[in-house]
Parts: structure tokens; sequence; C-alpha cells
């Protein structure tokens, strides 16, 4: 396998390298470091580190030429300034199609997209299935959504992979790391009524072995099934960093731009991988602040217009 992940200092390329890069025979990253750090990648001999971003179709098609891919990971994704539609239509749609037709020009055998369940903007049940309507609201959800469309049109052998919260090292958004970040600098804290799903990152690195693996072609959900509470998040970190007295400073409702309650169901993705998430909710959490124990929380970013930490 010679693989090319877009976006591949994030946490999920990142990890993901980390898991298959020693059996692959040669890695190729192409990353802007916007979000993601080169510190987070491995000093693989085989992988080669470049700087730039999709959106630059000839970039794009020279490393197409050059490096030649057998399997193509698109992480690579514009989601820090809500405000800036035209950077996350640029990167998220444009950038998007750059990376599919140099795929199909150069015979890439496996290409998988990374799409975020904002797809389905305010769910009408829950747990939202893959047929559910797609009603994405924020510029985030529109681009990543209309990117996806472009990857369902491609005659490539593709997944796009609709994703839960995906927990592990490296993790830079969401409530998390927030809470980890103020209660461990004695920063008050506020917690929204939102419910997600929290996946943890070893339960997606056993799917996108499978994934990588297999020629099975749609849109899939990748996520535990189950809804959890933000202030049961802020409860685990409170007690694992001995401030289990702290309360939050309020409970709110969830921002405009945000959604109330996402979970998504996986049973497309279980029947066709013939894979389960089996990591609970209290060990994933556990192993994601155990892990800031070790290395800290830099950066937290949020794709939200009012981040409430």
């Amino acid at each position: 396998m010679r693989l090319l992940v877009t976006g591949g200092a994030g946490s999920l390329g990142s990890n993901l390298i980390e898991e298959v890069g020693l059996s692959c025979e040669a890695i190729l990253v192409l990353d802007n470091f916007a979000t993601g750090k080169r510190g987070a990648l491995l000093p693989l001999p085989h992988m080669e580190v470049v700087e730039g971003s999709v959106t630059d179709a000839e970039l794009v098609r020279q490393i197409f030429v050059r490096f030649r891919p057998s399997h193509v990971v698109h992480s690579a994704a514009s989601y820090k300034d809500p405000h800036d539609w035209a950077t996350d239509a640029m990167v998220n749609i444009v950038g998007t199609i750059n990376v599919l037709r140099a795929s199909e020009d150069f015979g890439v055998k496996r290409f998988i997209n990374f799409q975020t369940a904002l797809c389905y903007g305010r769910p009408q049940q829950l747990p939202v299935s893959v047929d559910h309507p797609i009603a994405p609201f924020t510029s985030y959800g529109v681009s990543k959504t209309a990117g996806e469309a472009f990857v369902t049109k491609s005659s490539l052998s593709w997944a796009s992979l609709r994703l839960a919260n995906v927990t592990g090292p490296r993790l830079a958004i969401g409530p998390i790391p927030a809470f980890y970040k103020r209660l461990k600098s004695g920063e008050p804290c506020t917690v929204t009524t939102s419910v997600r799903d929290f996946l943890d990152m070893s339960d997606f690195l056993q799917l996108m072995n499978v994934v990588l693996s297999t020629d099975h072609t749609g849109v899939f959900n990748v996520a535990t099934g189950e809804g959890h509470s933000i202030d049961e998040i802020f409860d685990v970190v409170a007690r694992h960093l001995n401030k289990a007295d702290i309360k939050p400073a309020a409970v709110v409702a969830p921002a405009p731009d945000d959604v109330e309650a996402m979970v998504l169901d996986p049973s497309k993705t279980h029947k066709t991988f013939k894979w389960r998430a089996t990591t609970g909710f209290n060990e994933t959490i556990l192993k994601m602040l155990q892990w800031y124990d070790e290395h800290g929380v830099t950066d937290v970013y949020s794709h939200l217009k009012t981040s409430r930490p």
C-alpha cells in the first residue's frame, strides 16, 4: 500500500499513520498545518511530508505524478472559522474535487473520505441512520457535505465515513480538551445540555484497517450508537483532576449554530464491515484524560460561532 493522507498531521490522520504506517510500502502526508502539528507525525523512514493545501490543484497533481498512491485517505478539512465560508468551500469542496480527480486519473485503488455528522443537521430522530435526510446548516457542515457529494459521483472504489466524536491522542476539539484545560487552570466551565456519541480511537482504527482492505462503496456512520451528555463529560474530567466538588458555572442550551443531540446509528457499518465499537464510554474518556496528563492540552478548536467551554 502506497498511502496518501491529506490532513495527515491532525488527530485522525496521525493516529491512522501510527496504526498502519509499518505495513505500508510508502506514506505521503499533505498538510498545511492550519490545525495539525508536525510533531504529531512519527519519523518513519518511508514517509514524506509535504506542506501545502489540497486547494492547490497543481501541487496535488504533482504529488500523484511523483508518489503514485494506491490508497488515499482524505482527512483534510477547514472548520476553524465559521464565518469564513470561502475558505471552507475552497478546502472542503474544491480541495476534495482536486484530490478526487487526481485519484481517478492515476488509478487509485481505494479512496476513503472523512465526513462530519453535521451533514444531518438537526436530526428528526435518534439514533440517526445513514438514510436520514441531509440538512447541514453550518459553513463546515454545508461545505463538507458538498464535498462528500462529489465523492459519491466519482468512479473510484470509495467509502465516506460519517464520524461521531472520535476520541484519542492529539484531540483538539470539543468539550474534553476544553474542560480539561479550563479545570486544570482553575477557570470556570459552561456546560451545554447537548448529547454526543464518543468513539474511542482504537475502535476507529480497527474499522479503518477493514475499510482500507475492502472495496465496499457507500456512506457509513462510524459511532457507538450511544449518546452521552456533556455534563457527564464534565463530571468525568472533574473527578479525574480531583476537582469533583467543582460545579459548572452555568448549564445552558446549545448555541444557535449547535445541535442539541447527535447520536449515529452504525448498524449499516456493523453489517457491511463486521465491525462494532467495543470500548465503553468511561474507558474512552479516561484514556483521553490520561493522554492529556502526559502530553497536556495546547490548542482547543471549535466549528461553532459561539464556543462555550
